[in-house]
């Protein structure tokens, strides 16, 4: 099964990086990676050093009791670095690694409503989410971060 990972909305960065304001319209954070920071935009981890926003993010399309907000990490500029969106960002244990050796897979219907979750390991991974896209209750998935439930990517499946 071919899969994608979502960029975030594109009016989003524009307006975190060049107004400042994130999707509650509060004033973003502007930091320098004390290195680790799971970067939403370039799906790798944050070098020390490297200049940051976190901002409130809401990867729903449409209001409803599951939609939320939370913090997401992304690079103060821009980058032209290429980024995988192909596939999972693993596997784990490097230096930038996105993810580490386990996290949630949340599935969601076309009205944007949990059908499902698990906690993966990393090794696993590509057969869980392939798994659950074949349920066809699932639009797609949201990866989180299974200590602090942050929001790490958005996972559909292509045709």
């Amino acid at each position: 099964m071919k899969i994608w990972i979502a960029s975030l909305p594109g009016k989003f960065l524009r307006r975190t990086r060049e107004e400042g304001l994130d999707d509650l319209g509060q004033p973003v954070e502007r930091l320098i990676a004390e290195g680790g920071e799971p970067c939403r935009d370039v799906l790798r981890r944050a070098r020390p050093g490297e200049a940051l926003i976190l901002a409130s993010h809401t990867p729903f399309m449409q209001p409803g009791p599951f939609r939320e907000f939370g913090p997401v990490y992304l690079l103060a500029e821009a980058s032209a670095e290429e980024v995988r969106r192909d596939r999972l960002p693993l596997p784990p244990g490097g230096e930038t690694t996105y993810f580490g050796p386990r996290f949630v897979l949340r599935a969601y219907s076309a009205e944007q409503r949990i059908v499902a979750a698990d906690l993966v390991e990393a090794d696993a991974a590509q057969a869980a989410v392939e798994s659950i896209l074949s349920r066809p209750d699932t639009a797609y998935l949201q990866a989180r971060f299974p200590t602090y439930g942050c929001f790490a990517c958005r996972i559909e499946r292509l045709p």
